[in-house]
Order: C-alpha cells, then sequence, then structure tokens
C-alpha cells in the first residue's frame, strides 16, 4: 500500500498565489483602505456612543436629583400630589428634550457613516478604474 500524501494547504495556496497573476501591492493597499474605512466607522460609533452615554448620565442624575422633592415630607397631603405632578410635568419636558438630542447623536451618526462610505466608494472607484487601465496595458 502506497504512503498516504500528506496535503499542506497553506503550500497549495503559496502555488495557486504564484500561479496567479496579483498585483500584491495593490493588494495591500486594497487591505489598508479597507482597515482605513473601518477605523473611520469605528471612531465615528465610538464618538456617538460617548455622547449618548454622556447624555444618559446626566440624564439619570437629573431624574435623582428630582426625586428628591417627591419624597420629602409634606405638611399638606395635597401637597404630594404637587409635588408628583411637578415631578412628572419635569420629567416629560426632560424626556422630550433627552430623546431629541438622542435623535441628534443617531443622525449626526448615520451623516457621518454615509460620508464615509460614500468617499470609501468614490476611492476605491478611482482604484479600480487605474487598476484596470493598468491591467489592459499589460
Amino acid at each position: 500500500m502506497p504512503a498516504k500524501k500528506s496535503h499542506d494547504p497553506s503550500a497549495m495556496f503559496q502555488d495557486v498565489l504564484k500561479n496567479m497573476p496579483v498585483d500584491l501591492d495593490a493588494l495591500k493597499e486594497q487591505f489598508k483602505g479597507n482597515a482605513e474605512v473601518g477605523e473611520k466607522l469605528a471612531q465615528a460609533a465610538l464618538e456617538a456612543a460617548e455622547r449618548s452615554n454622556e447624555l444618559s448620565s446626566k440624564w439619570t442624575q437629573e431624574t435623582l436629583s428630582n426625586v428628591g422633592s417627591v419624597a420629602k415630607v409634606q405638611e399638606d397631603p395635597s401637597a404630594y400630589t404637587k409635588a408628583m405632578t411637578d415631578f412628572a410635568a419635569t420629567q416629560g419636558e426632560m424626556a422630550t428634550a433627552n430623546l431629541t438630542a438622542f435623535a441628534e447623536i443617531a443622525k449626526t451618526l448615520q451623516e457621518q457613516t454615509i460620508e464615509i462610505l460614500m468617499s470609501a466608494g468614490k476611492t476605491f472607484g478611482e482604484d479600480a478604474a487605474a487598476a484596470m487601465q493598468k491591467a489592459t496595458k499589460k
């Protein structure tokens, strides 16, 4: 029985690459371009997350400070109703303002993402056109 031949996938992949006309510099630039786009997208997302976290924290602090007015002992029982009504009104105003701020953060992130992707698409298109011209000349 003949000895079983072991296949080395790494060696096979290298053989395929050697036999294919591949511009490794162009491939390297493509990877670099993809990494740059990923970095820009990640940076935009991290900034949005940071702003959202700050807003959420501020909202929580304001809510907790307003709860104190509801928790105070009142002389008149109707004062509890007023305190709760004032608290609810304040919370409603804060909710509206904060949700609007969250929407602005999301809108800004969306705009940044579109801008990054449009710029990347333009750059990749130009690079592809240049590569095609180079390949045509060869």
